[in-house]
């Protein structure tokens, strides 16, 4: 591949409006045959100007954040959630090591970049009290605490000894969004309100 093809990939990978690149999407710029495409990829890999994340998905920035975006798209409707939404916004002091969204698709775990993801199902019904945080849809604070009351009353996922700071979070929102959620969440959250105004809590 000569250097000037290469600044020239590169210049228009950087112009598409996307977090990541398909084999079908260098098809289209390059006008090379599949077989072709596949070596150039394989190509800029090994010289560390494209990452590949997966099968058929590749990237340029292979940044933490940046993958979060792109398995955030790749797996859709999600939005990240649950530890992982809670440690975005400070509330939970500890980083959680897997990016965790909920969605409304079957639970599933991949890897992306060597960066694990875990897909949480829950109920249709509850897809709802998210935002768009730069380019990636997060749980709104309250949301996310609620994510993971209704994923413990279930049996599947536990917050144990874990501090969390309330301070910035609205009782208010809180209790409006618990009254959606079924009667087994709604008694964690009816416990879980007694807690608020305090700097942090052991949820046991």
């Amino acid at each position: 591949m000569q250097r000037i093809s290469k600044i020239k990939l590169l210049k228009k990978l950087k112009e598409i409006d996307k977090p990541y690149f398909t084999i079908n999407d260098l098809w289209k710029i390059l006008n090379l045959s599949k077989q072709s495409v596949y070596v150039t990829c394989s190509r800029l890999v090994k010289s560390g100007d494209l990452y590949r994340l997966r099968k058929n998905i590749y990237t340029l920035d292979n940044s933490p954040q940046n993958i979060q975006k792109i398995a955030n798209l790749i797996y859709w409707p999600s939005y990240l959630s649950f530890e992982s939404a809670l440690a975005f916004y400070g509330i939970l002091n500890q980083i959680p090591y897997t990016s965790i969204f909920a969605t409304k698709l079957k639970s599933k775990k991949i890897d992306l970049g060597g960066q694990l993801i875990e897909y949480r199902q829950i109920l249709p019904k509850l897809f709802f009290g998210y935002t768009l945080q730069k380019d990636l849809f997060v749980a709104l604070p309250e949301k996310a605490i609620l994510d993971q009351l209704y994923l413990v009353s279930l049996g599947k996922a536990r917050i144990d000894r874990d501090e969390l700071n309330l301070k910035e979070v609205s009782k208010t929102k809180f209790l409006e969004f618990s009254k959606k959620f079924p009667p087994r969440t709604q008694k964690l959250a009816q416990k879980f309100l007694i807690q608020f105004g305090k700097t942090s809590i052991t949820i046991k």
